[in-house]
């Protein structure tokens, strides 16, 4: 059997693991079709079925199934030896990607980029906003603002700070139904929610606030969104102090709950360090974002 195609090894893990030629072809950035031939092309020069066609779906086959994790395998060490050349890179210019949640990607992020644009010109940064934790070894995003702590052993993280937190309403709400500042108060008014599942609702209740469901006005589980929603006197809202002082139309409520901590990481990559491009920013990021407890 000849040498593998390394496109047609990564169009059956892809394929595998979204479940469907379609989504597997948005996954690399490709066509339908050229995703349906590679699949066929690696059947071909393996001599075996690794699929079956149920309606739109792909389904493993026994064969595809033993092969999957060897496939897996393949993709981790591409991946690490895209890793290792990325780190090796002395260049101060190229693009530098930064994941982070939809909020500090609007209002916390652009004034630092806006700093480092005029210090190291020659970096273009991908700005990535996203709630999910990205996967940093799959090369998801070169640098990630998170707010739990990293977990996995091959990233280093620094925890830059921890950013108050508070509830809030806009000035036309507080106006309609009065100010609420205690968390009793809290059981009496309408509240944006962020999800439907009951994990925003444990967490209010974990943080003293007695609220029901019924009081959720209205759902977003993005942040960005449901900031609008309260500056729309929706209800009550959680923001981070330092972005919501930034809007002039809201005012913060329940006065007597105390903030809740939100921590601040910075993580990479143990590779990525070593990149000079990833380091200059990595090491503005870290500036940028302790900077801002002092200004908040």
């Amino acid at each position: 059997m000849d040498s593998l195609d390394w496109n047609a090894l990564q169009a059956f893990l892809a394929t595998a693991e979204a479940g469907s030629l379609s989504a597997a072809a948005r996954k690399l950035g490709l066509s339908q079709p050229t995703m349906s031939r590679q699949v066929a092309a690696i059947e071909r020069q393996l001599g075996v079925t690794l699929f079956e066609r149920v309606g739109k779906s792909m389904v493993l086959t026994a064969t595809g199934l033993d092969l999957l994790e060897h496939a897996r395998a393949m993709g981790a060490a591409a991946a690490e030896l895209r890793l290792a050349a990325s780190g090796r890179a002395l260049s101060a210019e190229g693009v530098v990607s930064v994941t982070a949640s939809d909020a500090v990607a609007a209002w916390v992020l652009p004034p630092l980029l806006r700093e480092l644009r005029a210090t190291a010109p020659g970096i273009t940064v991908e700005v990535i906003a996203s709630n999910a934790l990205s996967d940093l070894r799959r090369r998801e995003a070169d640098i990630a603002i998170r707010h739990v702590r990293p977990d996995q052993p091959d990233l280093i993280g620094q925890l830059i700070r921890e950013a108050p937190a508070s509830f809030y309403a806009s000035t036309d709400w507080v106006q309609a139904h009065g100010h609420p500042r205690s968390a009793a108060d809290a059981t009496q008014h309408a509240f944006v929610g962020a999800d439907r599942s009951g994990r925003y609702l444990h967490y209010l209740h974990a943080h003293g606030l007695p609220v029901s469901e019924a009081q959720f006005s209205c759902y977003a589980e993005h942040s960005v969104a449901a900031w609008s929603l309260v500056q729309q006197g929706l209800g009550l809202g959680a923001m981070m102090d330092e972005i919501a002082e930034g809007f002039p139309g809201v005012v913060r409520v329940l006065d007597e709950v105390p903030p809740v901590r939100v921590p601040i990481w910075l993580v990479t990559h143990r590779e990525l360090r070593t990149s000079r491009r990833i380091r200059i920013v990595f090491d503005a990021l870290a500036r940028g974002l302790a900077a801002r407890s002092a200004t908040a």
